[in-house]
């Protein structure tokens, strides 16, 4: 794992989000992750909804050291127009923006997301904030990895904070 911007304090804006949602564990399995990406994606392609400005992303929304790994929830999301229509298992949402903690980080693999997350934690700790749990957190994907030459994960993960 390498910490390519150390943590900040940032202003996210909201976003108009179309997801695909799933409740379980989620934790390390990647299988999870592939399916969620490939029902969004399968929706979206068709529709042309990729552009340079679409963003891929993960919206958390439980602290995975109380809530029971089976009543995890995750939503995989895409931007989108305010406008568009979804259907199906795709449904829409605003996310919201505030006050987050940013840190940008390249992983390896997937085994390295649960302690980049403990990464941006310590980083909380250390200064003293105070996560907001009414909102969720993000990781926000910056590249596809099977389109970096070692399969690395750019992504920003997002916490937000009082």
């Amino acid at each position: 794992m390498e910490i390519i911007k150390e943590p900040e304090i940032k202003e996210i804006e909201e976003r108009n989000v179309a997801y695909v949602s799933f409740v379980g564990n989620y934790i390390g399995n990647s299988k999870v992750f592939e399916e969620l990406f490939g029902k969004l994606c399968g929706w979206a392609g068709p529709k042309q909804l990729f552009g340079p400005d679409t963003h891929f992303l993960s919206a958390y929304y439980d602290d995975p050291g109380v809530t029971p790994p089976e009543e995890l929830k995750l939503d995989v999301c895409m931007t989108i127009e305010e406008d568009l229509e979804v259907e199906g298992e795709i449904k829409k949402q605003k996310l919201p923006g505030g006050k987050y903690v940013v840190m940008r980080a390249e992983l390896t693999g997937a085994e390295e997301y649960g302690p980049a997350w403990e990464k941006v934690v310590e980083w909380l700790i250390q200064n003293n904030l105070e996560i907001d749990m009414s909102r969720a957190s993000y990781e926000i994907y910056l590249n596809s990895p099977e389109e970096h030459p070692e399969k690395h994960h750019i992504l920003d993960i997002c916490m937000p904070v009082v």
